[in-house]
């Protein structure tokens, strides 16, 4: 077994505002890094209903539905918009995001790693925001258990920002710890402490502005790695967000390369203890064209690395 890539053409069909951080160009940076490496290639299906629905009420998957415009765009809040092809792209990415489960519970791969947008860890209940319409990795995590039968699942979430659809979500499922490291203060301005869940299934890391990569091993290996190991998850499902590097316009954290290969390998390590090697990962932020490829390609490196 090995590593598998997946995406879909339509996922450059989101097309936002000229200007706006969140666009096409990403994914064109991302898939030219990872162009050269030897990855089980995998084209995302469409993504279904119900597995929206696991997470998403069916008032929040309809208001998405209705807004998806015909002709031009949409805006959904001052930062989120639809374009004509932004609801084809949102279902790849839910597709993308099962089929890895699929893919690792199954033997096809031992890891996984979803090229995708738009991203998803903002993305309320009933609320579109922070660039996101669907909760992509919630989505992953709740298919995993009621899909596949698992009894834990882990969500790591090393974007900049903090995951607060995520845990929104999931605020009440007590199968799935979600952990999240955020710079703090930064919008949106949640991801405190002591935001820890109905079951305390929550855990929060926030971290410094200008801190950077030995500060965040340190957290992780004081609050992350210890909750993960005693909650020995059966699958991790990573929210690879790349806006903590040091060159990221919409954030102020100092990591660098070596710092997600590092954490990814951490994080690898821990599910060869208890998950038999299965990861899924999924792309969320990261706004600097080249730190958001270097710093991916290095994420996706560590994972080949753990599925040899």
């Amino acid at each position: 077994m090995t590593t598998a890539l997946i995406t879909h053409a339509e996922c450059l069909d989101h097309v936002t505002p000229e200007g706006h951080p969140e666009r096409v160009a990403r994914l064109e940076h991302v898939l030219h890094a990872l162009a050269g490496l030897d990855l089980i290639r995998e084209t995302a299906p469409q993504g279904r209903n119900e597995d929206i629905l696991r997470v998403h009420p069916q008032a929040h998957l309809d208001h998405i539905r209705k807004t998806a415009p015909i002709e031009g765009r949409a805006k959904l809040d001052a930062e989120t918009w639809m374009s004509v092809g932004s609801l084809n792209a949102a279902y790849r990415a839910v597709g993308a995001v099962t089929r890895g489960v699929d893919m690792v519970m199954g033997g096809e791969a031992q890891n996984v790693f979803c090229a995708i947008r738009p991203p998803g860890h903002h993305a309320e209940a009933e609320t579109p925001m922070g660039f996101c319409l669907f909760g992509n990795a919630a989505i992953a995590a709740k298919y995993a258990l009621d899909h596949h039968g698992l009894e834990r699942v882990a969500i790591v979430d090393f974007d900049v920002h903090h995951g607060n659809g995520t845990q929104d979500l999931l605020w009440d499922e007590a199968r799935v710890l979600t952990v999240t490291s955020q710079q703090m203060p930064l919008w949106p301005g949640s991801g405190g402490r002591n935001e820890q869940g109905s079951h305390g299934q929550v855990v929060n890391v926030p971290l410094e502005p200008d801190s950077g990569g030995a500060e965040m091993r340190a957290a992780y290996e004081k609050y992350v790695f210890p909750r993960l190991r005693k909650f020995e998850p059966q699958l991790i499902v990573i929210s690879a967000g790349f806006d903590a590097h040091q060159d990221d316009p919409l954030a102020n954290l100092s990591w660098v390369e070596d710092d997600f290969r590092w954490i990814t390998r951490q994080l690898c390590a821990i599910a060869d203890e208890s998950a038999e090697g299965r990861v899924v990962s999924t792309l969320e932020g990261g706004y600097d064209l080249q730190a958001l490829a270097a710093s991916t390609k290095a994420h996706v490196e560590a994972l080949q690395e753990a599925g040899k």
